[in-house]
């Protein structure tokens, strides 16, 4: 016992030390690329685990600990994370945070008219990767340029050869020279090869020419202004752009805070909220609907397949669970094909019968009936079961009593039986609702929310609920991806599934008080 406590022990200090050792060298790589907050955050990290796992005073928190761990990453951070986004105008356009989107302006150079140009050798390091040059102005001393760095050279400069003795620096010890084929092999890495020249940066403009570019913008962080050095205008930030007096935005954009702004264009703007109102009351009716038509044919199948003098009760239970059996999205793809309104079977069958085509998936009524019907085809084995289930637990003695009072078989399905299924049922039926409020697979993979509303700002479609609405505007946007209004619009999911699940929990407790009095 002592002795596997001993190794126990070790094995943690051991583990523990490993951890620090690790997060003391990524806190000083945070601290030299100057993401200050971040090494703060896990130098606290390394602290409180520390604490954690030494003292004494902290045993339960060694077991609890984990588990905190993974929920505030995988879950309280993403929760605040999409908080955060619904606030700012992320998306396409303003990924880059202001710092990064000024390096961005700032690295932007142009060639004047008047540019200094080189002719230039390329030379590689024997037995490396990397690449050097020489570089012959018009006038002056050869320059040799490599890693970032420009030096001029000249005959006799140790290190540096005058191999045909013209004067003129030809070689470098330790470098062999390249020839063309050599240079248009490697020529997207040579092009992208800058050197500080001055004010300038030396760049490669063709096979045969090196040139002095200059940049073309400055910003001057006293001003918070964007200048242009060719044409000496002025650029501001507004609305995540820095823009000139006259409107002219330079890209890329930077993420800012805006606020509400984006949970009130989903109410104020008539072309997002005119769209979104309509995916809304879908979103609504597509739930709705679902559960009464699959809880409608559950329960009038499970009622008759309840019945012990039915023949044959058992196959039929069987053939009735497949649909249930079938991953839903192979289900909804091939009903996407039954709907095809040229070669789908549906179709075939209409035409074959009373001459019409209907067009399912293109027309936003129909669009609709058929992800309806796809649903129901997906979701009454379930409710089949369930009502199964809750029907075997009523007891018998409560329909012979009724029957023997004279009450028909619907006066004891409605009176007696309807209500004690509800007691067990209403919570799994609020639930089902829920499901499918958020049900994106089916949305997608049939209609993925098309056809779509003419005139709409927003990618959104007839078929679009709140979920499928929430991805297209993320990914599908024609103006971009708009993440900061999706994220507004997943807030808005979260508050809705979380008030049905209160009314889920008042309404379990209602019906409880209900069934102590059948």
């Amino acid at each position: 016992m002592i002795l596997r406590r001993v190794l126990t022990q070790g094995a943690a200090i051991l583990a523990l030390g490993l951890l620090d050792a690790l997060g003391i060298w990524t806190f000083c790589s945070l601290l030299l690329r100057g993401e200050y907050w971040m090494a703060v955050g896990l130098a606290v990290a390394l602290a409180l685990i520390n604490w954690i796992y030494l003292s004494k005073r902290t045993y339960p928190l060694k077991y609890l600990f984990p588990g905190l761990f993974f929920l505030v990453l995988f879950v309280l951070y993403p929760i605040g994370y999409n908080i955060y986004i619904a606030f700012t105008n992320y998306g396409t356009g303003h990924i880059l945070s202001k710092e990064q989107a000024i390096a961005q302006i700032e690295s932007r150079l142009y060639l004047p008219p008047d540019a200094e140009t080189f002719d230039y050798v390329v030379f590689q390091e024997e037995g490396g990767t990397g690449f050097a040059f020489l570089l012959y102005p018009k006038e002056g001393p050869a320059l040799f340029a490599r890693e970032g760095e420009v030096v001029p050279v000249a005959p006799g400069v140790p290190g540096f050869l005058d191999q045909d003795g013209d004067g003129v620096v030809d070689g470098a010890e330790g470098y062999r020279r390249l020839g063309l084929p050599e240079v248009v092999q490697n020529l997207s890495t040579l092009q992208a090869m800058e050197f500080p020249y001055g004010e300038k940066i030396l760049r490669m403009t063709s096979l045969q020419e090196f040139a002095a570019f200059e940049r073309r913008y400055r910003y001057d962080p006293e001003k918070d202004v964007m200048v242009d050095l060719l044409s000496g205008t002025g650029y501001r930030p507004v609305e995540g752009f820095f823009t000139s007096p006259e409107g002219e935005a330079l890209l890329p954009g930077f993420t800012i805070f805006v606020g509400g702004r984006n949970f009130f264009a989903l109410v104020t703007n008539p072309q997002i909220s005119g769209p979104f109102f309509r995916v809304f009351a879908w979103t609504f009716a597509y739930a709705f609907f679902s559960v009464i038509l699959t809880f409608a044919l559950g329960l009038f199948l499970a009622y008759h397949l309840n019945n012990p003098y039915l023949r044959f009760r058992k196959t039929y239970r069987m053939l009735l669970i497949v649909p249930y059996a079938i991953p839903a999205f192979i289900s909804v793809l091939m009903w996407r094909g039954f709907f095809n309104p040229e070669v789908g079977v549906f179709n075939q069958i209409l035409y074959s019968l009373f001459g019409i085509k209907i067009p399912w998936l293109q027309d936003p009524f129909w669009a609709k009936v058929a992800l309806l019907l796809n649903n129901l085809w997906l979701g009454f084995p379930y409710m089949m079961i369930i009502s199964l289930g809750a029907l075997q637990s009523i007891p018998e003695e409560l329909h012979e009593a009724a029957q023997i009072d004279g009450a028909s078989t619907w006066q004891r399905f409605w009176r007696i039986t309807f209500p004690l299924l509800l007691v067990s049922l209403a919570p799994l039926l609020i639930g089902s609702f829920a499901f499918n409020f958020n049900n994106f697979t089916n949305i997608y993979l049939l209609t993925e929310g098309r056809p779509p509303i003419p005139g709409a700002q927003t990618p959104a479609g007839s078929t679009d609920i709140l979920i499928s609405y929430t991805y297209r505007l993320a990914f599908e946007g024609q103006r971009g991806n708009q993440y900061g209004l999706a994220s507004a619009v997943s807030i808005l999911i979260f508050f809705i599934i979380g008030t049905i699940s209160w009314i889920n929990f008042r309404f379990t407790r209602a019906l409880e008080e209900v069934s102590e009095n059948v």
